[in-house]
């Protein structure tokens, strides 16, 4: 059942299994990240991130220019520094769906309910294959500038599909697709013919930089 939940627009994609550090200075997130200390269970310190659309800010009208599909987060460290400010550690947790911005409380909150993920088997040879080209994606980025990743895939293809999602370096409209994609066959399928289309890019044109090949520059945040 949907419910309200503290919200943080973020501009940027956030996968299932992906750590946040976020720096907290506005009046209406310090807001916010106090509402959260003040649950005693921790597993109850949690809020809910939608990424902003390019080009939008979001204000009056929020509810128009954020993606309806995000995450669950769960605040894990906090660290109050002398200005009133504060540095936290979030981790992702499962999707959720967006229907609507609340105005009128003291910080962002929304009415968003948990999007349930599909158990599917996915197939052998999907796996296989997209194992294989972020291998090819990761040495071409690696002859280019340097490995720029670090640690083995995970075994598990739900584990696998968020990884991959969250370090392939991709526009936003297409890591969105990649988080509102069904399963993790679906969304398999789709970061291998992505990374497919980088790697082609880096093969035609080896010479520029390797974040104006990939057209955004890589970051797990």
């Amino acid at each position: 059942m949907s419910e309200p939940m503290p919200m943080f627009p973020l501009s940027t994609v956030v996968f299932p299994g992906m750590s946040v550090p976020l720096h907290v200075f506005e009046d209406r997130y310090r807001l916010l990240v106090r509402h959260l200390l003040e649950q005693e269970d921790p597993a109850q310190r949690v809020f809910g991130t939608v990424a902003i659309r390019e080009g939008y800010e979001v204000g009056d009208h929020g509810a128009q220019s954020v993606y309806r599909v995000g995450c669950v987060l769960q605040l894990t460290e906090v660290d109050r520094r002398e200005d009133g400010t504060f540095d936290i550690v979030a981790v992702a947790r499962e999707r959720l769906v967006l229907e609507e911005m609340q105005r009128g409380v003291d910080y962002p909150q929304g009415i968003a309910a948990v999007l349930p993920e599909p158990q599917v088997q996915v197939p052998a040879e999907v796996l296989q294959r997209a194992r294989a080209t972020f291998t090819a994606f990761r040495a071409a980025m690696t002859e280019l500038q340097g490995d720029p990743y670090s640690g083995t895939l995970p075994r598990d293809p739900d584990y696998l599909a968020w990884t991959l999602s969250a370090l392939a370096p991709l526009p936003m409209a297409e890591r969105q697709a990649l988080l509102e994609a069904t399963d993790a066959t679906e969304r398999l399928i789709l970061v291998t013919q992505l990374l497919t289309e980088e790697l082609r890019a880096i093969n035609v044109i080896p010479s520029l930089p390797a974040t104006q090949v990939a057209r955004t520059a890589w970051s797990p945040n």
